[in-house]
């Protein structure tokens, strides 16, 4: 395990001089920022069978770091980007990984197909999008009962507020907000954790343009 953490890190940085993966490139600042940020992740969730899916993976955040610790998960990684896929596909055949793929998509075009939608235990996404898009992007991809999970950072009073509004509307409802401390960091990062109560209604997820016009939660 250790060992393909290393390889992974190796990976990341060589990648990146070729094409941008990450603005993160120190060594420690890797294994700190990237890895441990997303296995904070299994404090709040941490079931032995699991179908895991990852919005935004981009290099692979959280969705990799947590599947390699949890092999027995399904997982798979939803990325809109062509380079960014190659490198993940590059990860999942280097670090020998099963029962992984990573799936070049828009994660709002996904959610509408049947064989993904509502068939997820638990979502995840670290992107930089607002709580409203992002919980749009993820509701539809999550059983009754399932959980999503949000990786963010910094002030998110005015933002969380129009989250639990999107989400009353998603038909999920914040169940945690969790503190995260890693290693040399103060920047405020938590995990919010939310559950699905009920399916998402089959309207959602709205393009990313009718998102950005007309967000869930704003306005009410």
């Amino acid at each position: 395990m250790l060992e393909q953490f290393l390889r992974y890190r190796q990976e990341l940085l060589d990648w990146n001089t070729r094409m941008n993966l990450t603005a993160i490139t120190g060594p420690e600042e890797v294994l700190i920022k990237h890895f441990l940020d997303s296995l904070s992740v299994l404090t709040v969730y941490d079931h032995p069978r699991t179908r895991l899916l990852d919005i935004g993976s981009g290099a692979g955040f959280p969705g990799l770091p947590l599947k390699i610790v949890r092999p027995q998960w399904q997982v798979v990684l939803v990325e809109a980007t062509r380079k960014k896929v190659a490198f993940l596909q590059h990860m999942i055949e280097t670090l020998h990984l099963k029962n992984v793929e990573a799936v070049h998509a828009r994660a709002e075009d996904v959610g509408h197909k049947q064989e993904y939608r509502a068939a997820f235990d638990v979502v995840t996404a670290r992107a930089v999008a607002s709580l409203p898009a992002l919980l749009e992007y993820a509701a539809p991809f999550c059983r009754v009962g399932g959980q999503i999970i949000l990786l963010k950072k910094g002030a998110l009073e005015d933002e969380l507020a129009q989250g639990k509004r999107a989400a009353s509307e998603l038909g999920a409802i914040l169940k945690a907000d969790v503190a995260v401390t890693l290693p040399g960091l103060e920047d405020g990062r938590r995990l919010l954790v939310w559950e699905q109560q009920k399916l998402s209604p089959k309207q959602y997820p709205r393009s990313g343009a009718v998102m950005t016009k007309k967000p869930l939660g704003v306005g009410r």
